[in-house]
């Protein structure tokens, strides 16, 4: 049975102690409601790994991740972080390609396929973003777009590699927006990623990859999401900055 997750990613918010008071609150409302093969995932910014690594120690369904790493194991990159330093803090998790990063930092396709080399080298689990434009969408491209991404960015790995992957689909058009992909659009879109993955390593792993979802998602649309054979969770932005709200997505699997 494949894992559930609730990722929250904080992205570019929170000084440092009004991470580890919201975290604290965080772990504090949710050690009793992840249960089985369930998982709590917070991406931080790289100044609270250490601590919310360290406060996250003792509760097994929480974890800590990083929101991109390097492509390089280490050398002159000023401003940048290594997938071993993020390591070495206690994160267990990084997200990456998310399509901030592919918009605002150029990330490409090509780009990305390093850096989930790298990650994997290092011993984290990359939480692999794919996902269209509006326009994509609108041109009908989406299901192009999203086939290239995990050709080109992911589909190099060996069935054991990909097998420590996690996807996370995200239509552009719907992050930060308000909007969201209806439930049926949604689930269109997993079970398209779950055949592609099944053509490329066969059934079994296409089965055990858990997919996410990450476009708007609060505690009102969640349950309704996460009730689709294909969705296997979320990746949450806004929604994982206020405790309760991130704590009922949680819920929703329930």
């Amino acid at each position: 049975m494949r894992k559930k997750i609730v990722a929250g990613n904080w992205k570019m918010n929170l000084d440092y102690n009004e991470g580890l008071g919201l975290f604290s609150e965080v772990i504090n409302m949710v050690k009793d409601e992840a249960t089985g093969n369930q998982e709590v995932v917070v991406c931080s910014p790289f100044i609270h790994l250490h601590s919310l690594a360290a406060l996250a120690k003792g509760y097994s369904k929480v974890s800590v991740g990083a929101q991109n790493a390097h492509q390089a194991e280490s050398g002159a990159y000023t401003g940048e972080v290594s997938a071993k330093q993020i390591k070495s803090v206690g994160a267990t998790y990084v997200i990456l390609g998310h399509s901030e990063r592919r918009q605002y930092f150029g990330e490409s396709n090509e780009l990305l396929a390093k850096k989930t080399d790298t990650a994997l080298a290092n011993g984290l689990k990359p939480i692999f973003c794919i996902g269209e434009t509006l326009q994509e969408r609108e041109a009908n491209q989406h299901f192009d777009i999203i086939k290239s991404q995990l050709v080109e960015g992911v589909f190099h790995l060996d069935a054991d590699k990909f097998g420590q992957l996690v996807l996370a689909y995200e239509p552009v058009w719907a992050i930060g927006t308000g909007v969201t992909a209806s439930s049926d659009q949604a689930q269109e879109i997993h079970a398209f990623i779950r055949a592609e993955l099944a053509a490329k390593y066969g059934q079994q792993v296409a089965d055990d990859t858990t997919i996410l979802y990450g476009g708007s998602c609060n505690p009102k649309n969640a349950a309704e999401l996460f009730a689709c054979p294909d969705i296997d969770g979320g990746l949450i932005g806004g929604a994982s900055l206020k405790s309760r709200d991130f704590t009922d997505i949680v819920k929703a699997f329930n």
